[in-house]
């Protein structure tokens, strides 16, 4: 089977955001040299714990040094973008890193609705109009952007009607060679069945809370209409892991990160990851492991022949030959700021056991 990772680019209590993106540009170079498939980043905005802002800009630091892995947005949340800055953007990863760009399409805001708004530049009262100057939801507006970015990558460009005039042609720039990949993201019906009409690759969220994964995925493939973009179905899905040595050393280093998850789903934020061990352990409350319970039934915490072993099953299961890990093995005391030693670690063990 294929790995590949999912990084929201953390950020822990006493590290800096440089600190934390040096930590990631370690874990990418890791990835690619132990032959895990792909490299995605996500966008959160208005988040304390929280680096990953701007996934083109990152990637195009993150990728430096790599030289096989392919480097993508997991996702680029679309309704807060111009369709045609976006492709842009990833037009110009594309002539930095070749074929091996992928472009992750969300259509969730990836944070409140208030920050969301002021992303488009609506502080006072304003609101996102349509090209005719009517009002309009850029969520709603989602379905039309892909089309869009599509066009806009594609050989020939967009053509856009102009009224008495010619139509006028419109493509992304710098010249494409190689056209990123788009893949559609989602953790809802809705987005397996748009991914489906549009003939587009579909990653389903399975980390968010693993429920509903398998009507999803049921849908996608079962409405797939071929496309230039793909001939037939193409999916893989998401999963929090954490690996180590032990099982109980594991569940130790992802309890930073249900410490963090715990109190953002109890309405408190989601803070700077504590570290692990007696840090968090101060902190990490029955209430906040109730909360998590759920949650954290679906996620991949264990030694390397557990873990490896629910990966194949999860696999099984959902018919798909790639998983995208969210590692959330936290830092001990101790550890360099800008390097996360137990994610690093964990690559290694799943390397060894699955590649």
């Amino acid at each position: 089977m294929k790995l590949s990772v999912l990084d929201l680019i953390d950020l822990r209590v006493g590290q800096t955001v440089g600190e934390s993106l040096r930590a990631s540009r370690e874990l990418v170079c890791a990835a690619d040299r132990l032959g895990f498939t792909r490299y995605w980043v996500a966008e959160h905005h208005n988040a304390e714990a929280v680096v990953s802002t701007t996934p083109a800009v990152e990637l195009m630091y993150l990728g430096e040094g790599t030289s096989r892995i392919r480097l993508g947005s997991g996702g680029v949340m679309l309704p807060n973008h111009a369709p045609l800055a976006i492709a842009e953007q990833f037009a110009l990863l594309s002539a930095v890193y070749g074929d091996r760009v992928d472009l992750g399409i969300g259509r969730a805001p990836g944070t409140d609705p208030v920050t969301s708004a002021a992303i488009r530049g609506h502080l006072d009262g304003g609101h996102w109009v349509s090209a005719d100057g009517r009002p309009a939801d850029p969520v709603h507006e989602f379905p039309r952007n892909i089309a869009d970015i599509l066009a806009l990558l594609a050989p020939g460009g967009a053509e856009i009607p102009l009224r008495g005039r010619e139509p006028y042609r419109l493509r992304a720039t710098p010249e494409l060679i190689h056209p990123p990949q788009v893949w559609l993201l989602g953790s809802s019906d809705y987005s397996a069945q748009l991914a489906a009409a549009m003939g587009l690759p579909y990653v389903f969220a399975h980390h968010f809370s693993g429920r509903g994964t398998q009507r999803a995925l049921d849908l996608y493939r079962g409405d797939f209409q071929p496309s230039p973009h793909g001939s037939t179905p193409r999916t893989f899905l998401s999963m929090n892991v954490a690996v180590a040595d032990t099982a109980d050393e594991a569940w130790d280093l992802a309890e930073p990160y249900l410490h963090a998850m715990g109190s953002f789903l109890s309405g408190r934020g989601m803070a700077r990851q504590r570290l692990a061990g007696d840090d968090v352990k101060a902190v990490l409350t029955d209430d906040l492991r109730q909360v998590m319970a759920d949650a954290a039934s679906s996620w991949a915490v264990g030694d390397v022949d557990q873990v490896a072993a629910q990966l194949r099953d999860t696999a099984a299961e959902f018919e798909v030959d790639e998983i995208m890990i969210h590692p959330i093995c936290g830092a001990r005391p101790g550890d360099p700021a800008d390097s996360w030693p137990a994610r690093l670690h964990a690559f290694e063990l799943l390397a060894g056991a699955l590649l």
